[in-house]
């Protein structure tokens, strides 16, 4: 296995490229992240670059936690040391979390498409957990904010339509250092999470419609 893509593209039976969940998610206001970006400006640092290199680190580590389901090699080559030591550090929270449970794997990074709402989106695990049918998005970050539980649960509808229903919705956050840290969150109030995103997805293809040329 090599360098995965960060950014997947959709398409419905019907060869329509449709958005991801991320892409429609983007139109929820982030304040948090713009005082983020602020602060690294005042550091001289270019954010762009900052963000590629975070997300190089969090496809990595994606890709590690799927080739250990495999039983394959992940090949690292094409990512630098700093970013397999972080990947490293992120991947070694799972095996502490994962030697806690009884994990059978249904499917790992599943790239799904929902037909009746046009949306796709990538399912990072899918398993049965201590027996329980789970869907699990793994998050290499410092914090978990509340749009991530949109998301997963945005994820849980593509598996419900395509035949692979979840009871249970949960966010694995493994940092990519010691100061981030670890957290495992079940996912509650999954229905309101499922009308956010649909409202999302409505104003994402009404914005879409307004940007037409007349």
């Amino acid at each position: 296995m090599g360098k995965s893509k960060a950014h997947q593209t959709y398409h419905t039976q019907d060869g329509i490229k449709v958005p991801g969940v991320t892409t429609i998610l983007g139109i929820m206001a982030k304040p948090a992240l713009v005082g983020w970006a602020n602060r690294l400006g005042l550091e001289g640092i270019e954010v762009g670059k900052y963000v590629d290199n975070l997300a190089d680190i969090g496809t990595l580590a994606h890709a590690m936690i799927e080739a250990h389901f495999k039983g394959e090699k992940f090949n690292s080559d094409d990512y630098s040391k700093n970013q397999i030591d972080k990947a490293e550090n992120s991947v070694l929270k799972f095996y502490e979390w994962e030697k806690q449970h009884k994990i059978k794997v249904i499917g790992t990074e599943l790239q799904l498409v929902s037909q009746e709402h046009c949306f796709g989106g990538t399912c990072d695990l899918v398993c049965e957990l201590d027996g329980v049918p789970t869907l699990i998005d793994f998050k290499t970050c410092k914090a978990i904010y509340d749009e991530a539980h949109t998301q997963a649960c945005a994820y849980a509808m593509l598996l419900a339509e395509n035949g692979k229903p979840v009871e249970q919705i949960k966010i694995l956050r493994i940092g990519r250092d010691e100061t981030e840290g670890f957290e495992d969150i079940t996912i509650t109030k999954e229905s309101l999470h499922i009308k956010r995103f649909l409202a999302c997805l409505e104003v994402y293809n009404i914005n879409k419609q307004l940007k037409k040329k007349e």
